[in-house]
């Protein structure tokens, strides 16, 4: 598949999952590297520029798409020569997979640390970061019991309830509007990470701050799980994170609809620092507050120069 063919298919949310999204970003741009046989080192430059403007227009709001993107370039404006340059772009792609292929398998052994035999949980959503923290807590011995969101319009709890089942999990499926009925027979929540902000907030599906509020006034603990390619860089320097608004057909054919009745359908909403308890990321549990150091140290100076740049 070629980098416009990633790129549509990100749009269209046929690639979807924060994880597949940077993987398939990072690997079109390798692609695009690779295809070119030329030795110009400055149409090799045009071109990936092109194609790193192309993907990030796919999905604006989703920073693990330009952490990934900005990974995959990073160093690049360095290179001396087209085989250098093509030479670094396969490097850095094939080293961002790698990493965020093991990221899951790393969440999942540190997050269910924090589970223990006889809890039930909470997940909105499809989050393979939140489930494989149920599963490898499952999969430990662990009697675990499930309850997961339907997560309209999409309904991508059907996905989680179907994964959950094919791992043996006890699962039970709810409407999002049963969140605050149920929180009464939870003991975690899981959730996973469109963005982590650099003051902590995190942003993710629709309903997920609902669920927030419902398991403060609860007493019941919040964790988000999340790798560290879901932080944010632009944060850094002030920039709000854009919530991005989808089609109302997602929601209903808008010609059933009575004149003048308009439909709203945010994909994300905004969850402050001081709803969550902790973050479990590929390199540890970690307080919402820290989300800066994170940011300093596994992203770089230079991914926040180059945020402030844009």
């Amino acid at each position: 598949m070629g980098l416009i063919e990633v790129a549509s298919s990100i749009k269209s949310m046929e690639i979807r999952g924060a994880g597949l999204i940077a993987r398939s970003a990072a690997e079109a741009l390798k692609q695009q590297a690779l295809d070119y046989k030329g030795d110009d080192l400055g149409e090799l430059r045009r071109r990936l520029d092109d194609g790193r403007r192309q993907l990030i227009a796919s999905r604006p709001t989703a920073i693990s798409l330009w952490n990934a993107v900005q990974a995959t370039m990073r160093g690049s404006s360095s290179a001396e020569s087209a085989d250098e340059l093509r030479s670094l772009v396969a490097t850095n792609a094939d080293s961002f997979v790698e990493r965020s292929s093991k990221a899951v398998g790393m969440i999942g052994r540190i997050g269910s640390k924090r589970l223990r035999s006889g809890m039930t949980v909470l997940t909105h959503c499809n989050s393979k970061a939140a489930l494989g923290v149920i599963k490898t807590a499952h999969a430990d011995g662990k009697d675990i019991k499930v309850y997961a969101t339907e997560s309209r319009p999409w309904r991508q709890g059907l996905l989680t309830v179907k994964d959950l089942a094919a791992a043996g999990v006890p699962t039970t499926l709810i409407i999002d509007s049963a969140v605050r009925w149920i929180m009464k027979e939870i003991d975690v929540v899981l959730v996973g990470a469109d963005t982590i902000c650099s003051n902590g907030a995190l942003i993710n599906k629709i309903g997920t701050s609902q669920v927030a509020l419902a398991a403060d006034e609860a007493r019941v603990p919040f964790i988000v799980c999340a790798k560290t390619y879901k932080f944010s860089p632009k944060t850094v320097h002030g920039e709000m994170v854009e919530i991005e608004e989808r089609d109302a057909s997602e929601i209903i054919d808008p010609r059933l609809l009575p004149p003048k009745v308009m439909v709203k359908n945010p994909v994300f909403d905004a969850t402050p620092a001081e709803y969550i308890d902790s973050i479990v990321t590929e390199i540890g549990l970690i307080s919402p507050y820290a989300a800066y150091e994170v940011i300093v140290k596994e992203l770089g100076q230079e991914s926040i120069f180059e945020a402030n740049e844009e």
